[in-house]
């Protein structure tokens, strides 16, 4: 429960400050010029590094996770799914993958009850809420493609009119924004309740979904609550991109603290365990064919050894050999 706390407590901390910060002008137009631009970088150079370490970490041999049949015989069925012999296999188990979280989805649950009794169930709900949670950010991340784009790709706008089918009001409310803060309080709330995932649950696994969801509430805040200039939003958004940035929109002080959090989270994200987003593709275990049994793999490291043969062996102890009566495979 601490952990949670000082998680909570330095998201919050981080928002006050941010919040202190905008209200000197000088201070606003400073950071606002200099902290998304060092995030970005932060981001993509941890990234890349990332990237890199991983792609050069040897993996010579096939180690692919499979619960499947391997491709075999004839007349014995393969799966290409479970067990993929082949890299179009292996392309449709990794969208699968990527796209569904398959094996999350058969994900099981083990408790162990009163007997006693070890019992195995299915554990649907956090394979829901992941699903929830990592689709509803993909929306939202297509929708504020509008700030950065001009003019706005068709795609954008079309995924942003289906996200707002359910119009209540004005402005039009999006179902993602609900979405994406109910999967952050259960993906929350499970770390807490469930003692076996509060026990190995770090400071960073909480801080990962506090800062999350700062951002999700501040940005609804922004929409539908304190109301920002969203004109000079995106005058902003495209002179960053632009390299030619332009000063805040008037009255910013919301927008400002979202930047700053957004900007924490694109910093902080190569050195946490969101990092998994690209590491998922260069995964051994995932992204390779099983097909240890059609093709040999050489580890492509391996030095030259010296080896010393039978032959050789009992050549140079030949005499001793025979002297003790042993038996000679040459005379």
């Amino acid at each position: 429960m601490k952990r949670a706390s000082y998680s909570i407590l330095t998201v919050a901390a981080i928002a006050v400050l941010a919040g202190a910060a905008a209200r000197g002008a000088v201070t606003v137009r400073w950071l606002a010029l200099v902290v998304p631009y060092a995030a970005f970088a932060t981001f993509v150079l941890g990234m890349s590094w990332r990237v890199i370490v991983w792609s050069l970490a040897p993996a010579p041999f096939r180690i692919p996770t499979v619960c499947g049949q391997q491709k075999a015989l004839r007349w014995i069925k393969p799966d290409r799914l479970e067990s993929p012999p082949d890299t179009l296999a292996v392309v449709g188990r990794m969208a699968l993958e990527v796209l569904l979280f398959r094996s999350l989805f058969r994900n099981t649950r083990m408790t162990l009850r009163e007997g006693p009794r070890l019992v195995f169930g299915e554990n649907k709900f956090l394979w829901l809420g992941a699903m929830a949670f990592h689709w509803s950010l993909l929306v939202i991340l297509v929708r504020h493609l509008r700030l950065f784009l001009e003019p706005v790709p068709a795609f954008v706008l079309a995924v942003e009119k289906l996200d707002g089918f359910f119009q209540v009001g004005t402005p039009v409310m999006y179902v993602t924004d609900g979405v994406v803060v109910a999967a952050l309080v259960y993906l929350f709330q499970r770390r807490l309740r469930d003692p076996l995932v509060r026990y190995i649950s770090l400071f960073t696994d909480y801080f990962a979904l506090a800062l999350l969801g700062a951002i999700a509430l501040s940005g609804i805040w922004m929409r539908y609550v304190g109301r920002v200039d969203i004109t000079g939003i995106k005058q902003f958004a495209l002179g960053l991109v632009a390299f030619r940035p332009v000063a805040l929109p008037a009255s910013g002080d919301s927008f400002f603290v979202h930047l700053i959090l957004v900007s924490t989270l694109a910093a902080y994200f190569p050195f946490s365990k969101l990092v998994h987003m690209g590491g998922v593709f260069l995964s051994p275990t995932r992204n390779l064919a099983n097909n240890n049994r059609s093709k040999r793999h050489v580890n492509p490291w391996n030095y030259p050894v010296r080896v010393h043969t039978y032959d050789e062996w009992e050549e140079e102890f030949h005499d001793k050999l025979e002297a003790a009566g042993l038996p000679i495979e040459r005379k």
